[in-house]
């Protein structure tokens, strides 16, 4: 008498319950995605903190030229209109609420700080340059390279 293990033919075996789920589960967003409009930039603005209200920040982004959305104009985040508050009919969410500001005024201002950004590197540079010293010269090199060794 022997035993052994009983052998299936090719078309019996399957490799399906080997296989790796092809939809892997991945955390919700704490976010909703919100479509772009176009002209707009958004940005989820802060109103509280550790559950105290923020007037500073909402204040700056409006000097900024953020304005808070109204909920009926993006159908896609009703579901987290306000319904109290400062900010009634518009979506918050965990002390955040989507703002918007025209696309054309946020480039401006981005042009702001980078120009800004520029100058604070030129004092930088013309510091540093101040001791330089043909004998033993400072390199003022920004660039960089990535190596990715022998093969």
């Amino acid at each position: 008498m022997t035993t052994g293990t009983i052998k299936l033919n090719r078309e019996q075996e399957s490799r399906e319950k080997d296989a790796r789920p092809i939809n892997l589960w991945t955390p919700p967003e704490t976010l909703p995605r919100i479509d772009e409009r176009e002209g707009w930039v958004h940005r989820w603005c802060r109103t509280t903190i550790l559950g105290s209200a923020d007037p500073m920040n909402i204040s700056r982004s409006r000097r900024e030229g953020y304005e808070p959305v109204k909920a009926e104009d993006y159908p896609e985040a009703m579901a987290h209109a306000s319904i109290d508050g400062q900010f009634k009919g518009s979506i918050e969410i965990g002390g955040l609420v989507l703002c918007r500001a025209p696309r054309e005024m946020m480039e401006q201002r981005a042009r702001y700080y980078e120009g800004l950004a520029n100058s604070q590197m030129d004092s930088v540079d013309n510091t540093y340059m101040k001791e330089n010293d043909p004998r033993m010269p400072l390199f003022k090199n920004r660039e960089t390279k990535v190596t990715f060794g022998n093969k």
